[in-house]
């Protein structure tokens, strides 16, 4: 567990543009006089694959100044070469080559009309000082044209975004664009232009399926090293769920061995006539190992957008599991030898699953596909994929058919799925963080965000009782957060108190706390003449209400913070004000 959250902190922090590490080119080496024949070519390949355990992932969009980029040129007036009789293997890999030589000269007459360059400004907000963002920067994707007027391209490219401009192939123009949906699970992004000219000559492409492994795919973008479209060839090497470096989730998504740089974010994937899947985030590390988002994820994020207007997320059956390998477990909980499945362990209070599943059950088929010991289904020919990939692909409110084996009985169970929230969030992309200051104590809901300011290494240098809970609590009931002490901002009032930073929020005047907006609520609510506030080890801080009240803008004063409370917070005072203004009408 604890190597997965440091990799966690790595995959989020790698899409900052200084974070970024500049590539060495290594010129390709002459090909040698007497190519392998082909069976032995692939046997090779695949002994050189690197083993990826250590590696990082990192999102590959980019903002550095573009440099001169090396190309290949051919000589005029070479003298003719003789031909040679070749063997059957020899021809076998010039059909290859010729073949993938045809593959990236198409993609390229696609991408031109298609493939636009994204200019990003940006603005992330400061969780340690929340009533402010951080320093604006400057960033660069990819994006492609699909049906409908709309531009693909990763929601990392546009994260936090405050202004978006895209060019097409061919013009100096830079045209305003807007963000219309943006996925930050599955990374990807919609935008619209309204300049008419924008689409004057632009063609849309198509959506593909995923290739098979072997396959050949051309990655088209525009990445670092030049100004111009460029476009990279590459073979299938896998496909499985991966880690998506910028939503912190686990999706499907396509292994290839095409060179993906920084500022191929957003950039199709193209295999054939139509588009494999778009390039998202690459191996630190190692060469040539990137990914590409595949279209069954691409289908699903674009046909929410489609039936709701917005981003409907990904489903979860809100459940953790154990694999059941040995055979002394299977045997304990009743499993026939012909019988395989996983074991139910934890089960999400707000799920629906909650209400049907129990703990020790034994889950053996979803929609009836058998899940087998170690948690996988079949998946095409002769691979197989984790059942976590069957249940992200449904929409939301959609009902599945589970299995599942209980005190030595099967059962069939319908459960609803829906995606659901962590009771930390995992990213905040695109939003204000929420705060409310009183008497010079800054609370705030805990947030992973949060944790990561404390660093690269953020699992070991944040407050381990705070990562603890970040990583492993569940929620008990809907709106739930976890409210922190985050820093005492010094004063006469506050004296004494300033070591309590960083300690959850327990109670408030006896009321336990529930969240951020509870909390508020409860201290401006205060009839009483002291303020308590219970926080963890049993810590106690009281306050004389109304000096602690006079002495909060003396506060905001001097520190120069424009509110007391976010923006959300005051909107929610304000409506009840309302509120209670008109009962008493």
């Amino acid at each position: 567990m604890h190597a997965s959250v440091r990799l966690l902190r790595r995959l989020s922090s790698s899409s900052s543009s200084r974070s970024l590490r500049r590539l060495p080119f290594h010129p390709s080496p002459l090909p040698p006089p007497h190519p392998f024949p082909l069976p032995l070519l692939r046997t090779r390949t695949r002994a050189l694959l690197p083993h990826l355990a250590g590696r990082r992932l990192s999102t590959i969009s980019w903002a550095s100044t573009p440099s001169v980029r090396l190309g290949e040129c051919g000589a005029l007036g070479t003298p003719a070469i003789p031909e040679v009789e070749k063997s059957e293997g020899e021809e076998e890999v010039d059909s290859v080559v010729a073949r993938h030589d045809t593959d990236a000269f198409a993609a390229v007459e696609l991408a031109l009309d298609s493939v636009v360059k994204v200019f990003t400004v940006s603005s992330g907000p400061n969780y340690f000082l929340p009533w402010q963002n951080k320093s604006q920067r400057e960033s660069m994707g990819s994006g492609f044209v699909i049906s409908g007027r709309r531009i693909v391209t990763n929601a990392h490219v546009v994260a936090d975004h405050t202004f978006v401009l895209v060019r097409k192939h061919g013009s100096p123009t830079k045209y305003k664009a807007e963000v219309q949906a943006v996925g930050h699970e599955c990374d990807l992004a919609l935008l619209t232009v309204e300049s008419e000219e924008f689409w004057e000559g632009m063609n849309s492409l198509d959506l593909g399926d995923i290739p098979f492994l072997q396959e050949a795919v051309a990655v088209v973008g525009y990445p670092q090293g030049g100004d111009n479209i460029s476009v990279t060839k590459g073979i299938v090497s896998r496909v499985e769920p991966t880690q998506y470096a910028h939503g912190a989730t686990q999706l499907m998504a396509i292994q290839i061995d095409a060179a993906i740089n920084p500022g191929n974010s957003g950039g199709p994937a193209i295999m054939g006539d139509k588009v494999a899947g778009v390039a998202f985030q690459n191996l630190s590390g190692a060469e040539n190992i990137g990914y590409i988002i595949p279209v069954p994820i691409i289908n699903r994020f674009i046909s929410g957008v489609e039936e709701s207007g917005k981003y409907s997320g990904f489903c979860s059956l809100g459940i953790s599991c154990q694999a059941t390998e040995n055979i002394q477990i299977r045997e304990c909980f009743g499993m026939r030898p012909e019988m395989t499945g996983v074991l139910v362990s934890r089960i999400n209070p707000l799920s629906d699953a909650y209400k049907v599943l129990r703990k020790d059950d034994i889950l053996l088929e979803f929609d009836g596909v058998p899940i087998a010991n170690d948690g996988t289904v079949p998946f095409r020919n002769r691979e197989r994929i984790t059942f976590d990939h069957l249940v992200s692909m449904k929409k939301p409110e959609e009902t599945s058919v589970i299995k599942v084996l209980r005190d030595g009985k099967e059962h069939e169970l319908t459960v609803t799925l829906r995606p659901l929230q962590p009771l930390v969030p995992v990213h905040q992309f695109d939003k204000l963080p929420s705060y409310y200051i009183f008497a010079g104590f800054v609370f705030i809901p805990l947030t992973q965000p949060y944790l990561h300011e404390f660093g690269e290494d953020w699992y070991n240098t944040s407050p381990r009782r705070l990562c603890e809970r970040a990583l492993r609590e569940l929620p008990k009931k809907a709106d739930q957060q976890l409210v922190i002490l985050s820093q005492v901002l010094m004063d006469d009032i506050n004296v004494g108190y300033e070591r309590l930073a960083e300690l959850q929020v327990r109670k408030v005047n006896g009321v336990e706390v529930e969240n951020l907006k509870h909390l508020c609520s409860i201290v401006e609510g205060c009839t009483e003449e002291n303020l308590r506030f219970d926080l963890d080890d049993e810590r106690v801080i009281v306050l004389k209400f109304q000096n602690a009240k006079l002495a909060t803008s003396r506060i905001l004063k001097r520190h120069r913070i424009p509110s007391a409370m976010s923006s959300d917070l005051s909107d929610e005072q304000a409506s009840n004000g309302e509120t209670e203004a008109s009962c008493t009408n």
